[in-house]
């Protein structure tokens, strides 16, 4: 008795691989803008931002045993398409059927007296945007920004998930696929974190400099005029010094005198 039916056919990775690169190819045709999630190394995620977007969905219960299911998915470039909106994520996967399943992921906006919060933390900790981006800013910050419920990352109850396939399951394993494909996302661009949550990344960023320059001209003025100018320097990238040492030396105006006649001389 056979039971080769009784099971899928074996295929191999490579296989799968390129059985979706040539559907994406073909998808690309009439869609240019689409856009494929690639995983080139042997990490999902590589900067802190993609890493801690992971790690929030992989550290609640509900999520936990299910998002393991999208990785074999997201690493043979099932990911045709994904795209981040402000509180929402589209994204097309291939799964074993002819035609990609369409998955839509909607996450509330962060909650405003959290964000607000989370302003009035990192007042004067935030160096600059680019330092955010980067994930450089002090350990503090990254767990409040990671803190359940008050951080900046979405709770289940925040997001609702939707895939167009026939498993009856609310997390199948192209809805995983994609929660993964995010964080690649937000290795290419973090930014889109903010966009997705629906907050403005410059007025975090702005108010936590502002608030570090202000402190800076508070401290400042109860110095010496020298310590003023060396904190101002440091503030702004010149030398004050420097440009006053090289500046051309304003001489003080010599008053002439007057030249009186000579008187003549009197003769003999």
């Amino acid at each position: 008795m056979s039971y080769g039916s009784d099971y899928p056919e074996y295929v191999t990775v490579a296989e799968k691989k390129e059985k979706n690169k040539k559907k994406y190819e073909k998808l690309s045709k009439k869609n240019p803008d689409i856009s494929p999630v690639v995983i080139t190394g042997s990490k999902l995620a590589a900067t802190w931002w993609g890493k801690a977007w992971n790690n929030n969905l992989e550290t609640y219960s509900d999520y936990s045993n299910r998002m393991p299911r999208g990785r074999s998915y997201i690493r043979h470039g099932a990911i045709l398409d994904l795209k981040i909106t402000p509180g929402g994520i589209t994204a097309l996967v291939q799964g074993s059927r002819a035609k990609p399943y369409v998955i839509n992921i909607a996450i509330a906006s962060l909650a405003k007296n959290n964000w607000d919060e989370i302003i009035k933390s990192c007042e004067g900790k935030i160096e600059s945007l680019q330092e955010l981006l980067d994930g450089k800013f002090p350990k503090a910050l990254a767990e409040l920004f990671t803190a359940k419920n008050t951080g900046l990352f979405p709770s289940p109850k925040e997001i609702s998930l939707n895939c167009t396939c026939p498993d009856w399951a609310n997390m199948c394993k192209h809805v995983a696929a994609a929660l993964y494909g995010v964080g690649a996302r937000l290795d290419e661009n973090p930014a889109l974190f903010f966009v997705l949550r629906n907050v403005n990344i410059d007025e975090l960023v702005s108010k936590a400099i502002a608030q570090k320059s202000e402190s800076l001209l508070k401290k400042s003025g109860k110095k010496t005029g020298r310590v003023i100018n060396d904190d101002v320097s440091a503030m702004f990238g010149i030398d004050l010094e420097s440009e006053s040492q090289n500046a051309s030396p304003v001489m003080p105006e010599k008053k002439m005198k007057s030249k009186q006649p000579r008187k003549p001389l009197s003769s003999p």
